[in-house]
C-alpha cells in the first residue's frame, strides 16, 4: 500500500548516526541501478522514496561517511521494521482469541522475529525509537517493543484495521492500541459488578436448564460475557441522551437479553416455557406484557422494548425488534427502525437527520454472518445517502459452530467477520471469557461510531455449551471440540478465579453469589399461580381489519388539483431542465383543465403532491424510481449544466412534509426490509418499494414471507407500507412479465394486505391516498400493487379530471366505453390488469356489436368484493356464463384465487369458464412474436360469441 508523506517521514526519521551516511550511498547506487543494491534496501527505497533529510540541506556536512556503516545493520534495521508492521498487521493471528477448540494455541511465523531474519539480540541492540516512535518510556529496545506490542495486539483482544484505507481512522485507533487505553482500567468495585452480572446469566440459564429439561432455548452460555457488552452501549447511549437503541439478533442468547437487558420479567419468560397437559402457569400480576399477535410465534422469536431513564432526563428506549427463523434477514429491518427514528420528516424537501436520535445494535452468527447475502446488501447500505444510519455496532456471537457444520464446512475465509473488511469496517476480536476485554471492545466500538459515524464489528469468540438447541447433542457432530467444552469452566468461574487471585473477591463470595441467584429465580417460579383448566385462549384478528375501505374519502377538489399541477412545473431560478424532458412535462400542465387528461405519470405525480399537501411524509425507493424504471416517474431532475439535482415535490409550496425519494442500490431483499423497518417506526409516513420489474422480488421473498404478510398476525408489528410491482405481458420475456402475482394471494388472509392491479391513473390516486389515510390506525395493512409498464403511456389509463375531484377506489370497476345492454348480457368477462386494456382496444377496433357482452375489471383481488360481484350479478337476468381471463398461465395469475369465489356466485344454468395461457414452468415466452399471437388468441377467444377456453370442470 502506497505511504503517505507523513508515514515516509517518521520512517526516515528513525534513521541516526553512521546509518544515514550508509543509507545515502546505496540511494545513491539505487538511483543509477535499482538493482544494483540489496533486494532489502530496494524494496525500502521502493516503499518509502528519497531519504528525507537529503532533501534539506541544513545540517548535511555533519553525517557521518558511508564508510562507518554497515549494510548489515541497515538490513537488520529495515527487518526489524518489517517485525514491527507485520505484528499490527498480523498480531491477531496468534492472539488468545479462542477459549475451547484446536485454535486457542496458535502461532503465527508472520509476527516471529525468526522470519524476518532476528535474533532476541538484534533486538535488543536497537534502541526502541528506531522502531516505535511513540514508544512508552518503559520499552527501551528492540525486543522490549516486540514483547509490548504483541501484548497488544496478540492477547485476548486484538484488532484488524489494516484494510481501513481513512489515515485518520487508522491514526486513531492505532494510537488508542499503542497508548495502552484499548483496554478499561476498571475499579475492583467494577470488575464486582461485571462478575455479578455474568453470574445473573449464568444462573438464568441454568435454572431453565434444570426447571424446564430438553426444552429448546438457544441459550447464551459460552457467550455470556454479551449481557455485560449490552449493558455498556445503554449506559453510553443513556449519557449520551440517544434517544433509540435498535437491535436485532438471532436466537443464540435471546431469552437472556430479553431478560437482562430489555427487562422481560423471569415469570413471563417460565410462563412461555410451561406446557403442561393440564395447567397453566400465568405470570403474576402487572407482569410486563409483549404485544404479541393472534397467532403468536415461539418464544425466541420475539421482541420487547423498554425505557431507561438516566435522572429525570429523557430516556433512552432500547427496542429488540421480532426475528423469524431467518436470522439475518432482520438486519436491513433494524437499520430502517433507526433511520426513520433519526429523520425529522416534518417539513418539505429531504428530511432532515439527527444521528444521535438512534444507534442500530446487530448481533449475529458466526456461520450466518459470512453465509447469509443480505448481511453484504446491508453493510452495503450503512454508507448511501438514502440508507445511512451513522454507524451500526456489530457484534459477531462466535460459538465456533453453523448449526452442526464446522467452520471449514461453512466458509472459505479464515474469520467470520471477514466479509466486513471489504467494506473497511475495523474488526476486533475478543475472547469471551475475558469480560473486561469483551466491556473495552464495545467502548472502542461505541467511540469509533461516534467519531466517524461508520459500523464497527466485535467478533466475540466463544462456544455455546449445549448444540445448536438444547435438544441436539452436539458430541455425534463436534466430539472433539465438545471434550474441550465439557472440560472448560464457565466464563464467570473463569473470571471469579481471576478476581480470587487478585485478592478483589474472597473464596465464599462467588458461590454466595450463585446461591442468591438460584433462591430468586425459585421464588419468582414457585409464586406463579396455575391455571387448571390448561386451556389456551383462542386469539383473533382486530375487528378493526375486518371494517370496510370504502369510509376513507380520497377525492380532491378542482382547484387544488390544478394548483399542484402547476406547482410542479416550477424550477429554481438559474436551473437548466433537459429541454426534451421539460416538454413532456410541461404537457402535463393542461391535464387538469377542461377536457384535459392525466396519464399515469401525470396522476401519480398528483397523488404525492396532494399527500404531501395533507402533511403526510413520503418514502419512495427503488432502483430506479428517482426517473422511474420507464421513464415515466420525472420527480428528480439534473441540471443539464452543473448536475445537481432537484425535485419538484420540494418546491411544492404547500407541501407541509417531507419527500424522501431514493434511487436504491442493486438490492431487494436488503432494501425491502429497510423499508419494511422504516414503515413500522413510522407509521405516519407512507413508505413505497418499487421494484425495478415485478419478478425482482422474488430476491426478496424471505421479507414478504417472514414480515410484510405475517408480522402483526404473529407478533402484533403493523406497517402501512406500498410494494409497486410492475406487471403486464409485452413480450419481454418471464422476468419482465409477471410480478408473481399468485403468490401475494397465497399469502392472503385475515385482511393481512390488500392486492390490486388497478387501470387507471385515477384508480392509482385514490388506491394511494386510501392508503396514506390508514396510516397509524387499525385499520392499516400493507399493499401489494400491480403497476404498468407499457401502459404508463396508454392513453386509455388516463383519466379526466372528474375521476379524481369525485368519487373513490373502485374494487371492482365497469369497463369503460362500453355499450351496455343488461337484459342481453349472457357472457361477464372479469379480469385484471393489462389484458383489460388489450380486451378494451380490440372490442373498440371490432366492427360488430357486443351487446351480448359485460366486462368488468377486478382492481382489488384481495380482500376479494364479493359483495359488490354479487350487485352486479343480479342486474343480468340472462346471464349464462362467467368468464375468466386472465394473460398469465392457469397455474399462476389470480385464477386459483378467484375460482373458489366465482363458482360461489353462479347461479343453476350459468357455468364458469377460464381463458388464459395454460399451465406452464416459465411465466412467459421469450419471443415477441410469439407473445402477440398468444395474446391476440387470448383477446379474441374472450370476445368471440363461441365458446372457447376451459370450462366449469376444476382441473
Amino acid at each position: 500500500m502506497a505511504q503517505t508523506e507523513e508515514s515516509n517521514q517518521r520512517f526516515w526519521a528513525e534513521f541516526h548516526g553512521p546509518n544515514m551516511g550508509y543509507v545515502e550511498e546505496q540511494y545513491d547506487l539505487y538511483k543509477t541501478d535499482p538493482d544494483a543494491v540489496d533486494h532489502s534496501i530496494k524494496e525500502m527505497f521502493d516503499q518509502y522514496g528519497k531519504p528525507n533529510w537529503l532533501s534539506n540541506d541544513a545540517g548535511a556536512t555533519d553525517l557521518p561517511t558511508g564508510s562507518q556503516a554497515s549494510m548489515h545493520d541497515v538490513k537488520k534495521l529495515t527487518s526489524a521494521m518489517k517485525l514491527v508492521e507485520a505484528i499490527r498487521r498480523f498480531g491477531h493471528l496468534e492472539a488468545d482469541i479462542y477459549p475451547v477448540g484446536l485454535h486457542k494455541n496458535r502461532n503465527s511465523n508472520l509476527v516471529q522475529p525468526v522470519t524476518y531474519g532476528l535474533s532476541e539480540d538484534d533486538l535488543k541492540q536497537m534502541p526502541a525509537s528506531w522502531l516505535w516512535e511513540k514508544a512508552p518510556n518503559h520499552v527501551e529496545n528492540g525486543l522490549d517493543v516486540l514483547h509490548e506490542l504483541k501484548k497488544y495486539y496478540s492477547g485476548t483482544i486484538t484488532f484488524e484495521y489494516d484494510h481501513i484505507n481513512n489515515e485518520a481512522e487508522r491514526a486513531w485507533l492505532l494510537d488508542l492500541i499503542e497508548t495502552g487505553k484499548a483496554r478499561l482500567d476498571l475499579s475492583d468495585e467494577d470488575k464486582k459488578q461485571l462478575l455479578g452480572r455474568l453470574v445473573d446469566v449464568e444462573g438464568f440459564e441454568g435454572f431453565l436448564q434444570k426447571t424446564f429439561v430438553g426444552q429448546k432455548r438457544f441459550s447464551i452460555e459460552g457467550l455470556e460475557a454479551m449481557v455485560p457488552m449490552l449493558d455498556q452501549i445503554v449506559k453510553y447511549a443513556t449519557e449520551d441522551k440517544v434517544e433509540n437503541i435498535m437491535m436485532g439478533m438471532a436466537h443464540r442468547g435471546r431469552l437472556s437479553v430479553l431478560a437482562h437487558v430489555l427487562g422481560k420479567p423471569f415469570d413471563k419468560i417460565f410462563s412461555e416455557f410451561h406446557h403442561s397437559p393440564d395447567k397453566e402457569l400465568v405470570p403474576s400480576e402487572g407482569s410486563m406484557g409483549i404485544n404479541y399477535g393472534w397467532t403468536g410465534d415461539v418464544k425466541y422469536h420475539f421482541g420487547a422494548k423498554k425505557e431507561v431513564k438516566k435522572g429525570e432526563e429523557t430516556a433512552t428506549r432500547i427496542t429488540l425488534a421480532h426475528n423469524p427463523s431467518h436470522l439475518e434477514f432482520v438486519n436491513p429491518v433494524v437499520e430502517g427502525f433507526a433511520r426513520a427514528a433519526q429523520d425529522d420528516r416534518s417539513k418539505a424537501g429531504y428530511p432532515e437527520r439527527d444521528l444521535n436520535k438512534a444507534i442500530p445494535v446487530l448481533i449475529h452468527g458466526d456461520a450466518a454472518f459470512i453465509g447469509e447475502g443480505v448481511v453484504a446488501e446491508t453493510l452495503n447500505l450503512s454508507g448511501l445517502p438514502g440508507y445511512a444510519t451513522g454507524g451500526s455496532l456489530h457484534i459477531i456471537a462466535n460459538n465456533l459452530v453453523g448449526y452442526t457444520t464446522n467452520q471449514d464446512d461453512g466458509r472459505s475465509t479464515r474469520y467470520a467477520s471477514d466479509l466486513a473488511k471489504g467494506f473497511e469496517i475495523p474488526i476486533i476480536h475478543v475472547n469471551a471469557d475475558d469480560p473486561i476485554a469483551c466491556v473495552s471492545a464495545i467502548k472502542i466500538a461505541y467511540e469509533y461510531r461516534k467519531k466517524f459515524n461508520k459500523d464497527f464489528l466485535i467478533d466475540l469468540v466463544g462456544y455455546r455449551r449445549y448444540g445448536h438447541n438444547e435438544m441436539d447433542e452436539p458430541r455425534t457432530t463436534q466430539p472433539g471440540l465438545y471434550q474441550d467444552i465439557d472440560q472448560h469452566p464457565t466464563a464467570a468461574n473463569v473470571f471469579a478465579e481471576v478476581l480470587k487471585e487478585k485478592g478483589v473477591i474472597e473464596e465464599k463470595t462467588f458461590k454466595s453469589m450463585l446461591e442468591n441467584v438460584e433462591a430468586h429465580l425459585r421464588e419468582i417460579y414457585d409464586g406463579m399461580k396455575e391455571n387448571e383448566t390448561g386451556k389456551a385462549e383462542v386469539k383473533c384478528m382486530p375487528k378493526a381489519l375486518e371494517n370496510t375501505l370504502e369510509t376513507f374519502e380520497t377525492a380532491v377538489k378542482l382547484e387544488v388539483l390544478q394548483s399542484l399541477n402547476k406547482g410542479l412545473l416550477k424550477r429554481p431560478e438559474g436551473f437548466n431542465g433537459f429541454k426534451k424532458l421539460e416538454k413532456i412535462l410541461d404537457r402535463r400542465g393542461k391535464a387538469m383543465e377542461e377536457g384535459g387528461k392525466a396519464d399515469w405519470g401525470t396522476g401519480e405525480a398528483l397523488t404525492y403532491a396532494s399527500i404531501l399537501r395533507d402533511g403526510i411524509p413520503i418514502r419512495l425507493t427503488g432502483q430506479d424510481s428517482e426517473r422511474g424504471t420507464f421513464a415515466h416517474r420525472h420527480v428528480v431532475l439534473h441540471d443539464v449544466e452543473t448536475d445537481e439535482k432537484y425535485s419538484p415535490m420540494h418546491g411544492l409550496e404547500v407541501a407541509n412534509a417531507s419527500f424522501d425519494i431514493r434511487n436504491s442500490p442493486l438490492s431487494e431483499a436488503g432494501v425491502l426490509g429497510f423499508e419494511y423497518g422504516y414503515s413500522v417506526q413510522s407509521p405516519n409516513t407512507l413508505v413505497i418499494w418499487e421494484a425495478q420489474f415485478g419478478d425482482f422480488a422474488n430476491a426478496a421473498q424471505v421479507i414478504f414471507d417472514q414480515f410484510i404478510s405475517a408480522a402483526r398476525a404473529k407478533w402484533g408489528e403493523k406497517s402501512n407500507m406500498v410494494m409497486l410491482l410492475p406487471h403486464g405481458y409485452e413480450g419481454q420475456g418471464p422476468e419482465h412479465s409477471s410480478a408473481r402475482l399468485e403468490r401475494f394471494l397465497q399469502m392472503a388472509g385475515e385482511n393481512n394486505w390488500i392486492v390490486a392491479n388497478v387501470t387507471s391513473s385515477a384508480q392509482f390516486f385514490h388506491l394511494l391516498r386510501r392508503q396514506a389515510a390508514m396510516r397509524g390506525r387499525e385499520e392499516a395493512r400493507p399493499l401489494i400493487l400491480m403497476t404498468p409498464k407499457s401502459l404508463l403511456r396508454n392513453q386509455r389509463v388516463s383519466s379526466e379530471p372528474k375521476e379524481f375531484t369525485d368519487g373513490k377506489f373502485e374494487p371492482l370497476r365497469q369497463q369503460p366505453n362500453l355499450s351496455l345492454s343488461k337484459k342481453k348480457t349472457k357472457r361477464l368477462l372479469i379480469g385484471s390488469g393489462k389484458i383489460m386494456v388489450d380486451i378494451e382496444e380490440a372490442m373498440d377496433n371490432a366492427e360488430e356489436s357486443f351487446d351480448w357482452l359485460n366486462v368488468l375489471r377486478l382492481e382489488q383481488i384481495y380482500p376479494f368484493p364479493k359483495e359488490e360481484l354479487e350487485k352486479k350479478l343480479a342486474e343480468f337476468p340472462n346471464l349464462e356464463e362467467i368468464v375468466w381471463v386472465q394473460e398469465e398461465p392457469m397455474n399462476m395469475g389470480a385464477w386459483d384465487y378467484v375460482d373458489d369465489y366465482l363458482r360461489d356466485l353462479l347461479k343453476k344454468g350459468q357455468e364458469l369458464r377460464y381463458i388464459g395461457r395454460p399451465h406452464r414452468a416459465a411465466p412467459a415466452v421469450g419471443v415477441p412474436n410469439v407473445h402477440k399471437a398468444e395474446q391476440k388468441q387470448l383477446v379474441q377467444k374472450a370476445i368471440n360469441p363461441s365458446k372457447g377456453g376451459d370450462s366449469n370442470e376444476r382441473n
